[in-house]
């Protein structure tokens, strides 16, 4: 009697779903959906960054791609974000299918957003950055050398003490210096830099080139719009 040929012999982790020999064929397999399938590594790790104050009315965002093309749509997200995130302790949240982690200090809340793979401890490490980058920028009682004197020599303790003074005022006053932070750390939806020291001594390098070493770094961006605006007039 002739012994009827046995099936291939199932792939790693398919063993159950492989017919025993001399069964009936297995149906063919179709492609994996593909949400199953293994993301394929991007650099594009940032969706969106945006502050909102205690309230949920925007300060200052940037999209980084088209989830949400239109300022409505943009708003309306931020808003739904704020509803689920401002009354719970936790850091991390999961809405509409992305990865959000937040911050709230006085009257501000930082968020960063990512895609629903996204790894947690990277975009926490954006918002960490962020939240004591501007933390120096914005710090209203400090002089340029005073706070690079406190930074040089203990740059943690100093962050954290400055952190206490600054709201929304003062990100509303210094919002040419938030935005210049943001760029430092993010270009495109692509991480640029997660060092907080490396992003403060960028911007004051910027500062020190202008030759205005008192001068807040949105002093320093409006001399040169004044600047400019005055050499086309010319």
């Amino acid at each position: 009697m002739q012994r009827p040929e046995a099936w291939p012999r199932p792939h790693p982790g398919e063993g159950a779903a492989a017919a025993p020999a001399g069964g009936p064929a297995p149906p063919a397999r179709g492609r994996e959906p593909a949400g199953l399938r293994l993301q394929e590594p991007s650099l594009y790790t940032i969706k969106a960054v945006f502050i909102l104050d205690n309230d949920g009315h925007r300060l200052l965002a940037k999209y980084y791609d088209d989830t949400f093309p239109s300022m409505k749509e943009q708003m309306a997200f931020e808003k739904n974000v704020f509803n689920k995130t401002s009354r719970t302790d936790s850091e991390i949240a999961f809405f509409g299918g992305m990865t959000i982690v937040y911050k709230s200090s006085i009257d501000l809340f930082l968020y960063v957003v990512g895609s629903s793979y996204e790894n947690e401890l990277m975009l926490m490490s954006v918002l960490t950055c962020l939240f004591e980058s501007l933390n120096h920028v914005l710090s209203p009682h400090k002089t340029k050398a005073g706070a690079r004197a406190s930074f040089c020599k203990d740059p943690a303790l100093y962050l954290i003490k400055q952190w206490k003074n600054v709201e929304k005022r003062w990100l509303l006053e210094n919002m040419d210096g938030a935005f210049l932070v943001l760029d430092e750390i993010v270009d495109g939806g692509v991480i640029l830099e997660s060092d907080p020291q490396q992003v403060i001594q960028k911007v004051n390098f910027r500062a020190d080139d202008s030759g205005l070493t008192e001068h807040s770094v949105a002093q320093v961006l409006q001399s040169a719009k004044e600047q400019i605006k005055w050499s086309l007039l010319k």
